[in-house]
């Protein structure tokens, strides 16, 4: 059995997508790519897909991933492009490994997010970053099934700075770039926690929702503040040599 693991986006509309929505997407576009899936066992066999940490509903991303079995082997290469021909655009599968190391959920502690708030001054944004930053603890509440929750945002925030880039800028507008990167935690901290805490510390309050994309998850170096790329390890194990030793070569007999 062959396990590939992917990266795929969720790009402009296609950032509403629910995660259910996409499995189901997903799975016709392996029946339409003749993959040869393998499946669970039991009275309702489905294809073995591991999904690990999808994104919110409504938030876009460039770092989605997931692991699929193979019962006869592909290239991996060859694959990526099946799927991504197989699914719509927006859902783009960008890139394709074979999986020679373990433990690829472990490896996905920390997401990078973009924030775009529009219609909120980059120096606005940049003072309730500061107080965000400089703050011991904040306090957001929400709701869940169990009723409201309210917990601490603060320790699992890693960075959290405005970002300039004038070249996207499309109007005159203002607009606030926000880039985060956050440990995934337990309760997870989400880019809306993040908002609700910059209202709580600074009253910041942008006048539309705000376009969140996440941009990278991987593993967080602790030293640096970065998230490394979850899939580097298999890229690494496969053009590492073998480390078998010689073939044996049979002696003739004499």
């Amino acid at each position: 059995m062959q396990r590939i693991r992917l990266r795929y986006t969720k790009r402009g509309r296609l950032r509403f997508t629910s995660h259910r929505d996409f499995q189901r997407a997903f799975e016709r576009a392996l029946r339409r790519a003749e993959v040869p899936m393998a499946y669970s066992a039991g009275f309702t066999p489905h294809p073995k897909v591991s999904y690990a940490n999808a994104a919110p509903t409504g938030t876009g991303s460039e770092a989605e991933y997931l692991e699929i079995a193979l019962t006869d082997a592909r290239d991996p290469e060859k694959l990526r492009l099946l799927l991504d021909e197989s699914l719509p655009t927006g859902l783009d599968v960008v890139d394709a490994v074979e999986a020679r190391t373990s433990g690829l959920a472990d490896r996905l502690t920390a997401s990078v997010w973009e924030l775009r708030l529009e219609g909120v001054d980059p120096a606005d944004a940049g003072r309730a970053v500061e107080a965000f930053n400089g703050a011991g603890a904040v306090e957001v509440q929400r709701m869940t099934k169990n009723g409201v929750r309210t917990f601490d945002a603060r320790p699992a925030v890693v960075q959290l700075e405005t970002h300039s880039d004038p070249a996207d800028r499309p109007t005159d507008q203002p607009c606030a770039i926000l880039r985060l990167v956050v440990r995934h935690v337990t309760p997870a901290v989400r880019p809306d926690d993040v908002l609700s805490g910059l209202r709580a510390v600074a009253d910041l309050a942008p006048p539309v929702p705000a376009a969140v994309t996440r941009l990278a998850q991987g593993l967080l170096d602790e030293e640096t503040g970065t998230v490394t790329d979850p899939l580097a390890p298999d890229r690494e194990a496969a053009q590492a040599p073998s480390t078998g030793g010689p073939t044996a070569t049979a002696k003739a007999p004499a």
